[in-house]
């Protein structure tokens, strides 16, 4: 297989390890010193007795006595990773500060008092940071820790067992993790509820070693981050290994194959995909290749673990997160508030601790011994079909972004008919893309989106769909979905965790939407069938967005007769093909993390019922754009194939979908 390095990759930086790390020149060494800077920071915002740390900023929606729990939480995990691998060497005096702040926290007279979990859910997430850290650093920690103390955190963390006002989401780790811990303490556990919870995260299993978050089709960096990671820490816990033994092979076999794609979803600049909720916890991302080091994954080398990792850390701190005080605040690679959701605070980004677990690994671990190797999108051009998410990825090595183009997640069911999330209902994001994050962006789908629009200029949304196909079609990717199509009017008093808005439907129509993917091109074909809809009659026009590209400076862009396209940091196109015939560039200021300045390429056309409609779009991709030609399908009467000539003079035919049935 081709080694070549992409030409996007940076070469290793002066004073750091080129020969250890050709890639990103990070050893253990930068990461622990980025750690402990990060902690040093963090500690200047903690209360006199170090319970709770409150990092500068506004409060979080559920107040500032939550964020300064997970403030608390969230550094000790990385405290405690620190900690372990350096076998309880203690050189920023770390331990006494957090078993100062855990007595504090677990005094209900204190002032400085924990929210417990009977008072507030978020407190049974951080009980589990707790627990998690407590278990690992056991000698050093929990076995000095006065016995009076010790019951006090029993007392605190047992509140959770028999608790039954659980998320049925990757929460389910939260308890089991805490019970565990209890367990081991001769503490209150409850057998049934680690039963009943190892058994609903079954139900969560997915082809190719992919995990949903819960029953929604959610996929997002949760499936990494917390799915993967939480089974392999827990089945190293004290007294867990009973239980764990018949599981174990198959978290890890799972694991094994998620990596797969994982590694293939970093770009080469370190950018993990922007896409899912809870992206302000930034390189958390790296978590799954460190639990992949952990559990001895035979799929992966070593090196290609840390140059993932190493890379994704690398790529935030070049480009200022952490900030210049040592701390990460709400954002990406700056504040930007927008980000997050509206339950998250100053201490919330501190889960990117999570993506620093291969500190806990000792230095001599192959994970830190072994030389860097590239990852894929440095090794060749890429097509993959992920069949869980409902994705096709396709990566080039010219540019190093990796392209995802959706057709089966939407953080909903099937049949929902709520507002579209913009961080989950696009047909396509990018690690060099964000969508557009602005009210705008949540009301009315416009980059990487299929929409009808009223008279009053009213998007639909598309939540909820029908997959229809995900497959590998000549050399080519093929998805296609089929959408009720409906304008929201939202429901703005309920909470924003990263869904698609509730509220008042009407149906505009059904929408089928194929997607034909071959390098940096995407040949979107497109349907609209009225399906006896009852705002059928409001429909006006079709509108199909290309890629958003973000900028700090305003961008370059042009609109023709049949084509319309951006330039920036990044080329964005969208070319008519096929029915539509008038094209534009939408603008927005301040809409995404990636810039001030974003503009999307747009197609219209008056929506024909029961005629294919067709465009070509691409992120990169130089000018040429695909041609194509519609017939009869030879194979399925009643159908029609598309047949493409992509630029490189490379065929594809795709069989497009039959027409829905009445409704």
């Amino acid at each position: 297989m081709n080694e070549r390095r992409s030409a996007s990759t940076r070469p290793a930086a002066m004073g750091q390890d080129s020969a250890l790390s050709p890639y990103t020149g990070w050893t253990r060494a930068e990461w622990a010193a980025l750690a402990d800077r990060m902690l040093l920071a963090a500690r200047r915002h903690a209360s006199p007795s170090h319970a709770l740390i409150t990092p500068p900023g506004a409060p979080g929606g559920y107040g500032t006595r939550v964020d300064g729990l997970e403030g608390f939480a969230r550094t000790f995990l990385l405290a405690g990773f620190r900690l372990a691998g350096e076998q309880g060497r203690d050189p920023l005096g770390l331990l006494p500060r957090y078993a100062e702040g855990i007595a504090a926290g677990t005094d209900p007279s204190s002032p400085e008092r924990w929210v417990t979990p009977r008072e507030h859910g978020q407190a049974k997430v951080e009980a589990a940071s707790i627990a998690l850290i407590l278990d690992l650093t056991r000698p050093w920690l929990w076995d000095r820790l006065d016995g009076g103390v010790q019951e006090r955190v029993v007392d605190y963390l047992a509140q959770v067992v028999g608790d039954q006002d659980y998320p049925r989401t990757n929460w389910l780790w939260f308890r089991i993790v805490v019970e565990q811990f209890l367990s081991s303490v001769s503490g209150p556990c409850s057998l049934a509820d680690l039963r009943a919870d190892l058994a609903l995260h079954e139900s969560f299993v997915r082809d190719g070693g992919w995990y949903s978050d819960g029953d929604e089709r959610s996929f997002d960096h949760y499936c990494g981050w917390a799915l993967h990671l939480y089974p392999i820490l827990w089945s190293r816990m004290s007294g867990a290994a009973e239980l764990a033994a018949p599981l174990l092979p198959q978290y890890t076999a799972r694991l094994d194959r998620y990596l797969l794609d994982a590694l293939q979803l970093v770009g080469a600049d370190g950018s993990p995909l922007l896409q899912g909720r809870s992206l302000v916890y930034r390189f958390a991302a790296a978590a799954p290749f460190w639990v992949g080091a952990y559990a001895g994954t035979g799929t992966v080398e070593p090196g290609r673990l840390r140059r993932a990792a190493s890379g994704i850390l690398k790529h935030f701190v070049d480009r200022g997160a952490p900030d210049e005080n040592g701390l990460l605040t709400l954002g990406w690679h700056h504040e930007w508030r927008r980000l997050a959701q509206n339950y998250s605070g100053p201490g919330s980004p501190y889960w990117a601790a999570k993506g620093m677990l291969g500190l806990a690994l000792p230095a001599e671990h192959p994970v830190w011994t072994s030389t860097e190797l590239p990852l894929p999108v440095e090794q060749e051009d890429r097509l993959a079909v992920l069949a869980a998410p409902g994705w096709a990825l396709s990566s080039m090595v010219a540019d190093g972004v990796v392209r995802v183009y959706n057709h089966g997640t939407d953080h909903a069911r099937p049949g929902d008919r709520t507002g579209d999330s913009p961080l989950y209902a696009r047909l396509g994001y990018s690690t060099a893309t964000c969508p557009q994050l602005d009210e705008e962006g949540w009301d009315a789908p416009l980059d990487q989106s299929v929409v009808l629009l009223d008279g009053d200029g009213r998007a639909t949304h598309r939540s909820g769909f029908e997959t229809l196909a995900v497959a590998a079609v000549d050399g080519a990717a093929v998805l296609a979905s089929r959408a009720l199509c409906r304008w929201v009017d939202p429901d703005r008093t309920l909470p924003d965790h990263g869904s698609g808005r509730q509220g008042t439907a009407v149906d505009a129509a059904a929408v089928t939407t194929v997607s034909v993917v071959r390098g940096a091109w995407e040949v979107r074909c497109v349907r609209v069938d009225p399906a006896g809809a009852p705002g059928w009659n409001e429909v006006v026009e079709l509108r199909v967005g290309g890629w958003p590209v973000s900028g700090t400076d305003p961008l370059s862009t042009y609109v023709g007769a049949r084509s319309a396209g951006v330039v920036g940091p990044h080329s964005s196109i969208a070319v008519a093909l096929s029915g539509f015939d008038r094209t534009g560039v939408h603008r927005a200021h301040d809409a995404t993390p990636l810039g001030m300045w974003t503009a999307t390429p747009v197609l219209h056309a008056d929506p024909e019922p029961g005629a294919w409609m067709i465009a070509a779009l691409a992120l990169g991709g130089g000018e040429k754009a695909p041609q194509v030609r519609l017939s009869p399908s030879e194979p399925s009467p009643g159908t029609t194939s598309v047949s493409i000539t992509w630029p490189d003079r490379a065929e594809t035919v795709a069989t497009l979908p039959a027409m829905p049935p009445p409704r």
